[in-house]
């Protein structure tokens, strides 16, 4: 009998946002709240968001995930945040995170990059 082990693979999603509302970029339970919302919408399953606000301005939030994590860097004072999804397997999808994420901070200024990581199918006879 043939059967698949070892199979880890996964994507992974560096995103960088522009042209966003300052004042979106600056509020920790706003994105904390999306961040959670677009990654659930793109099939993950959160297991814990944090956040934090740096003085003068700015936000990072990070989700871990079940699947891996996604994290948001923002710069309000350049209307711009960067966005990393990393998923494993294919429940979820980090590139549909990212749209979604734009789609929340009102944005269709994004450029995205994706990696394909780990190995895709590993066999062995049992």
């Amino acid at each position: 009998m043939t059967r698949e082990i070892g199979a880890f693979a996964g994507r992974h999603v560096l995103a960088e946002l522009r042209d966003i509302d300052p004042t979106l970029l600056d509020d920790p339970a706003f994105l904390r709240d999306v961040l959670r919302n677009c990654v659930s919408e793109a099939g993950a399953t959160v297991c814990e968001v944090v956040a934090h606000r740096f003085e003068p301005q700015g936000v990072t939030v990070l989700a871990l995930l079940a699947e891996s994590h996604a994290s948001v860097h923002t710069y309000p004072e350049i209307g711009a945040l960067f966005a990393d999804v990393f998923t494993c397997g294919d429940q979820a999808d980090p590139e549909v995170a990212v749209r979604l994420l734009a789609a929340a901070l009102r944005t269709s200024s994004v450029e995205m990059s994706v990696v394909e990581r780990g190995e895709k199918h590993v066999t062995a006879d049992r």
